[in-house]
């Protein structure tokens, strides 16, 4: 499947499907373009659009090898918008990339390795026909507004993820499987920070710099995709420090719980090191030691072992090592 939809707007209404090859004469109004969404297109599907839309060679080569990092590029009085999606496949983030190729009269969307289409999208839009009638600048702002939205679901189900972490770590030693997901899930958000780092720059620009194509008064609708990434990023950072705090204090706590197995190893050993010793004496079978003939020598020498050892214990109760 490659052209997923392809309608010619007017007045924010769809009049009609057009063809990739077919040249679209709008009217001077921005209420009329054409929105043409495709989905991991081939070659020839590509050149076909550029020969129709005029598209720059360049911002088509980066289009198909689907490699890039958010970006902003601007191809005489066009736009070229790289923007990366994210989803969660076998509790990995996956990334896939959206082009947008925008122009005063069109907006083609490319996705690859996108896992939500942008068909509950269009539908959305088209439910609203006064937003649709703005232009195609405002349905870039909702495809990257789209894009922005899809992380946040990500970042709440690792952030519930870390807090189940912080109570095992509280309760018991963190497994190899548990650190080993540590290490993961710090390796990913690391990656996915790389995302948005770039996504940020692509928001600020359509915010601050005078593009083509874009109003000035879609600007600020723009600012609410930076507000969405900046908050992405601050939970992102958050949950990097929370995972170095839990693998630490799991670090401390095992040394602890350590220090205190150690503590009554050694309580536990000076305790026994009374009647073996004394028993250790006695056993050496000498004709003259004292007790030996006295009638009431053993339960003396038992009674003496348990006097010492019930001291010791109690030493050792209030010194917290048993």
């Amino acid at each position: 499947m490659t052209v997923i939809a392809a309608y010619l707007y007017r007045d924010g209404r769809r009049i009609r499907p057009v063809t990739i090859d077919e040249g679209i004469e709008c009217a001077r109004d921005k209420s009329e373009f054409v929105w043409i969404g495709v989905a991991d297109p081939s070659v020839e599907e590509m050149q076909t659009l550029a020969r129709t839309y005029d598209l720059h060679p360049l911002a088509v080569e980066d289009a198909i090898k689907a490699n890039q990092l958010p970006k902003v590029d601007i191809y005489n009085d066009q736009l070229f918008v790289v923007a990366r999606t994210a989803h969660v496949e076998d509790d990995a983030i996956c990334y896939g990339e959206t082009s947008i190729f925008l122009g005063k009269d069109h907006i083609i969307t490319v996705r690859h390795g996108s896992a939500r289409a942008h068909i509950m999208l269009r539908t959305e839009l088209e439910a609203v026909p006064t937003r649709l009638a703005q232009g195609a600048d405002y349905v870039a702002h909702a495809v990257l507004d789209f894009i922005v939205d899809g992380y946040l679901p990500i970042i709440e189900g690792i952030e519930e993820e870390v807090v189940s972490m912080e109570q095992t770590m509280l309760d018991h030693f963190l497994g190899r499987e548990e650190v080993t997901r540590i290490f993961n899930l710090r390796r990913q958000l690391i990656h996915f920070s790389r995302i948005l780092i770039p996504m940020h720059e692509v928001a600020t620009k359509f915010v601050k710099l005078d593009l083509p194509c874009i109003d000035a008064e879609a600007r600020p609708y723009f600012s609410d995709v930076r507000d969405h990434v900046r908050r992405v990023q601050t939970m992102v950072d958050d949950l990097r420090e929370i995972l170095n705090s839990v693998f630490e204090s799991s670090n401390l706590l095992e040394q602890q719980r350590t220090g205190d197995i150690t503590r009554q190893l050694a309580a536990w050993a000076a305790i026994l090191a009374v009647p073996t010793a004394i028993a250790g004496i006695y056993g050496m079978n000498f004709d003259h030691m004292p007790e030996l003939r006295t009638r009431f020598g053993y339960p003396v020498v038992i009674g003496v072992i348990l006097f010492i050892c019930t001291l010791l214990y109690s030493r050792f109760k209030k010194l917290k090592w048993l």
